[in-house]
């Protein structure tokens, strides 16, 4: 049989190797020199002209910039269902509670007419998620927080290097988390990093991770263990500078599947956005966990669905609530392999594997 092609393929190199080893001779490892680097490298790289904070995990760098805000029990945020838990979770852990609108049909992320129509007097913040690489509608969202005196917050976890009308994701929101899981974008290993538009929120940020504390022993308020390691940054520093050829690979091969695939809905990219195609996702409008099945089992291929249950049906939330855009993705949306590791031949054998079952009717 043909070699399997992977969802997802996570690149470490000698460098990354050679980091960490750096770092672990140096006996530092908890929170130091690196991690500093690091936090600055980020803004920079991404032109972002506000500090970054790195911590432990994405869900911990939404999680510290909802505590850096104050959310807590009567609050509400709005946030999409079609996304990883984490989205909700973390507006849950606070004590404030999760709203949940609908998606738009085109690129899968927070729709403004929906937002509209779920806001109430408690509701102080909107937190659109950048799906699958795509910039959410930063100007619609950015109007309706205007009006009612709103926060924007950003779960940027997929979108390292997206933007929107040249406007870096990251640099919408009064805070915004990035994941360094292993199968993003780019990786530390784990860990995220919190962007943040005022030194004041910086701060806050910078005591929750820690304790509660800035200075040893100086605690200010009932803080976590949410710092990143050395070991981690050293690891992210060096992926930092791989991930616009990366990022171009991913987009290349985004390119080569529009244009060759057939008998399937295409990601859609919105006037003014870059995709950096976290996800390279289509709609299989038919029968998709059949299609998905047959890709793996005929051709060798492997594929991801995302997310097959939405977070206001999983078991903490059970909400009861319209979101039939939501509701219609979760049963067509089919990621392919797009992840820069992909050579001609293999993007080659997934179109015509996709473009058989579809004329096949999978």
């Amino acid at each position: 049989m043909t070699e399997f092609i992977a969802i997802a393929k996570p690149i470490i190199g000698d460098e990354e190797s050679q980091a960490v080893e750096r770092v672990l001779k140096s006996g530092l490892l908890a929170q130091g020199a690196e991690v500093e680097a690091f936090e600055h490298e980020f803004s920079k790289h991404f032109g972002l002209d506000r500090p970054s904070v790195a911590v432990n995990s994405g869900t911990s760098a939404l999680h510290l910039g909802l505590l850096a805000h104050e959310l807590g029990p009567g609050d509400e945020v709005i946030v999409p269902s079609f996304t990883f838990a984490a989205t909700a979770n973390a507006v849950a852990l606070t004590g404030a509670t999760p709203i949940f609108a609908d998606i738009s049909y085109t690129d899968f992320n927070l729709d403004p007419t929906s937002v509209r129509e779920v806001l109430t007097e408690r509701t102080r913040a909107i937190m659109p998620v950048h799906l699958y690489g795509h910039p959410a509608d930063m100007g619609e969202l950015s109007q309706i927080a205007k009006e009612h005196g709103l926060l924007i917050f950003e779960d940027a976890a997929q979108a390292h290097g997206a933007s929107l009308t040249g406007k870096p994701v990251g640099s919408f929101g009064s805070f915004a988390a990035f994941s360094f899981y292993p199968t993003k974008n780019m990786t530390a290993g784990e860990g995220g990093m919190v962007t943040c538009a005022s030194i004041d929120i910086e701060r806050s940020l910078r005591l929750y991770r820690n304790q509660g504390m800035l200075k040893q022993y100086r605690n200010e308020v009932v803080g976590l263990n949410n710092r990143m390691t050395d070991i981690h940054a050293s690891i992210g520093r060096v992926q930092l500078t791989k991930l616009s050829a990366w990022t171009q690979k991913r987009q290349s091969n985004a390119a080569f599947l529009d244009a060759h695939l057939e008998g399937v809905v295409t990601p859609a990219v919105a006037d003014g956005a870059v995709h950096v195609y976290h996800q390279y996702t289509i709609r299989v409008q038919e029968d998709r966990d059949g299609f998905a099945a047959a890709l793996k089992n005929e051709y060798n291929i492997g594929t991801g669905m995302f997310y097959p249950v939405p977070v206001h049906r999983l078991a903490p939330f059970q909400v009861d609530r319209d979101l039939p855009e939501t509701e219609r993705a979760a049963k067509e949306c089919l990621s392919l392999p797009v992840h820069p590791s992909l050579e001609r031949s293999q993007l080659e054998r997934i179109v015509s594997a996709v473009n058989n079952l579809s004329k096949a009717g999978a």
